[in-house]
């Protein structure tokens, strides 16, 4: 089934004024994540015209069409809505032309009217869709926000994600989702997470059972969407293994098709698992803004070894 967004919320969403609503016209199912400005429809050019998008008429077509005649406007008119169209936005708050308002009837197109300029109304329904329809995946982890970083815990149950989470939440973190973190991808480059509806600000801890986080620790403990920018995979220590001790090896976990940094953390009795990913959100920062410890340390050896 594809991802869709009732036309009804977005018409809540950009406060929307309805000029025309067609039929149950709140439940229209809005599939594509562009809108469109018809300006070569308007002037007859229909080629890779795609009718799901919604239309947003601004400055530009409003002035173009007061040029033509009744009968040349209504033509135009006409044949752009004959397309079917989820709903027709006009911007800067025009008149609406009767001719338009018409054919929205006689093609039962759901007409809209904002006073926004174009450019910004624009920007803003392209950002509300492209969370709105963005794809969508559900990891089985936990998504904790820790000095503005958004870490997804992920690790196999009963390794102690959610032990970790509270121990971060009492050290004045927050808690975005546990058990199942929804995922999705709203641009090239950023991901989203958050907890189904359900079970959000719950967290399960073993011999205690269910917990309200934002009832215990307050509102400022939970949190409900954050970015992913930091994947930390949580592991039973295994003798024997190697584990990374400089950090020059830049690990990434593939989400979507975006490739998120990532560390492995051993878990075993006595280390401070809150202490660690504290500073390994800190460290990552730091990576971010041009820093790298392992790299600045391999520099200072090779030019010691050099001298």
């Amino acid at each position: 089934m594809d991802v869709f967004v009732k036309l009804g919320t977005l018409i809540d969403e950009q406060n929307l004024e309805l000029v025309y609503g067609a039929e149950n016209y709140r439940e229209i199912p809005i599939t594509s994540p562009e809108a469109n400005r018809p300006s070569l429809q308007l002037a007859g050019f229909f080629d890779y015209f795609d009718p799901r998008r919604i239309q947003i008429i601004g400055k530009v077509e409003c002035t173009y069409l007061d040029k033509l005649t009744k009968e040349e406007r209504t033509k135009r008119l006409d044949c752009l809505l004959s397309k079917k169209l989820p709903a027709v936005v006009v911007t800067h708050g025009y008149d609406i032309f009767p001719e338009l308002l018409e054919c929205a009837k006689k093609y039962d197109t759901t007409l809209l009217k904002t006073k926004e300029e174009t450019s910004q109304f624009m920007s803003d329904l392209l950002l509300s869709l492209s969370v709105w329809l963005a794809p969508v995946t559900t990891m089985h982890g936990v998504l904790v926000e820790v000095f503005g970083e958004g870490i997804l815990l992920l690790g196999e149950s009963g390794v102690g994600k959610s032990e970790t989470a509270m121990e971060l939440v009492k050290r004045g973190h927050r808690l975005v989702a546990d058990d199942a973190v929804e995922i999705k991808k709203v641009s090239r480059k950023t991901l989203v997470g958050s907890s189904p509806e359900i079970i959000r600000h719950f967290i399960e801890l073993r011999g205690i059972g269910i917990i309200d986080v934002k009832r215990i620790f307050g509102i400022g403990a939970v949190k409900d969407t954050g970015n992913i920018n930091l994947v930390i995979h949580m592991e039973p220590w295994q003798a024997g293994k190697q584990y990374d001790r400089l950090g020059l090896d830049e690990e990434t976990t593939d989400i979507m098709g975006i490739h998120v940094p990532s560390l492995t953390i051993p878990v075993k009795p006595g280390r401070n698992l809150a202490i660690i990913i504290e500073v390994a959100a800190m460290n990552h920062r730091q990576k971010q803004m041009g820093y790298n410890a392992a790299e600045e340390l391999n520099r200072r050896l090779i030019e010691q070894n050099e001298e």
